[in-house]
């Protein structure tokens, strides 16, 4: 269930807390993909930040400008903030008659409305929105009381430097094809919310183990706590399904034709690698050379 509270951006805790420290110093795991003679570039990224992140590291740059184009979940730089709200708001609403209330339990609800009082918030505010749409606002509050923002997310910032370098950049998906994927948690909305609860007074310990674990690309460390997020219970095997294997899949579909005909960067959140469907391992098995630049 981590992998919610990374993807805030549209959600785990923990690769929020991968970005906890300096970032000059940082050598997270970079990716060379080779096929056909054609080399190509996988990076694992996290999706917030703080104003000392402004710099990707140099080997990350250095594959950028070797590219042809940048590839990322979602280019939403496309979009005016506008439309994307627009877009959102859609997603994010209960059709009408429903209210907050009905689609969760009562003692969630009453968890719900005792976390937002201690932050000056009303949970009537929340009455018309959708269970995730309130998830993801919850952990918006706990990453920036910790002073994170995405605007200095990694994701805004190999947008940026591609944009600077004149770099053509595809989208996985859409928008709207990630407000899908996070509206069909829904089927599991009090699972969902016992396992954040669960977890949330675990935030601060977390991150300190991982921001090493991320920025020195520790891939063993990563494969820990994606098996630790997606455990055996109903909501772990659900949401590891709907979040990662799924999307990992189609994302290989996609892109396997494109890396034999052109040399691509590609940045996506940092738990899309590791593990059995993780895409170094549906890489391999398609036939691409697949070698880790910042080991050793």
């Amino acid at each position: 269930m981590y992998l919610l509270l990374l993807r805030v951006s549209v959600a785990s805790i923990f690769f929020i807390a991968c970005l906890f420290s300096q970032f000059s110093n940082a050598n997270p795991a970079l990716f060379k993909l080779e096929k056909n003679g054609i080399t190509s570039y996988l990076f694992g990224t996290v999706h917030v930040g703080t104003p000392d992140m402004k710099a990707l590291p140099k080997n990350v740059m250095q594959a950028i400008e070797a590219s042809e184009k940048v590839v990322v979940e979602v280019d939403l730089e496309t979009l005016s903030p506008m439309q994307v709200q627009k877009v959102s708001k859609s997603y994010m609403q209960l059709p009408k008659g429903k209210t907050l209330a009905d689609m969760i339990s009562l003692e969630n609800y009453q968890k719900l409305k005792n976390y937002f009082a201690q932050v000056g918030i009303n949970i009537t505010h929340f009455s018309s929105h959708r269970p995730w749409a309130v998830m993801i606002t919850l952990l918006q509050l706990e990453y920036q009381k910790l002073g994170f923002s995405e605007q200095y997310g990694i994701d805004k910032q190999v947008l940026a430097y591609a944009s600077k370098k004149h770099k053509k950049v595809l989208g996985l998906e859409t928008l709207e094809q990630q407000l899908t994927m996070l509206s069909s948690l829904e089927a599991l909305n009090n699972e969902m919310f016992n396992e954040t609860f669960k977890h949330l007074n675990d935030i601060e310990f977390y991150f300190v183990d991982l921001v090493t674990a991320w920025k020195t690309g520790d891939m063993d460390k990563l494969s820990h706590y994606y098996q630790l997020s997606f455990d055996d219970s109903k909501y772990g095997q659900f949401s590891e399904q709907v979040m990662l294997t799924s999307r990992n899949n189609q994302w290989v579909q996609t892109l396997t034709p494109l890396l034999t005909q052109q040399s691509l960067f590609i940045a996506v959140g940092a738990l899309h690698l590791p593990e059995q469907y993780g895409l170094i391992n549906q890489f391999k098995k398609v036939g691409f050379k697949v070698t880790n630049l910042s080991s050793g």
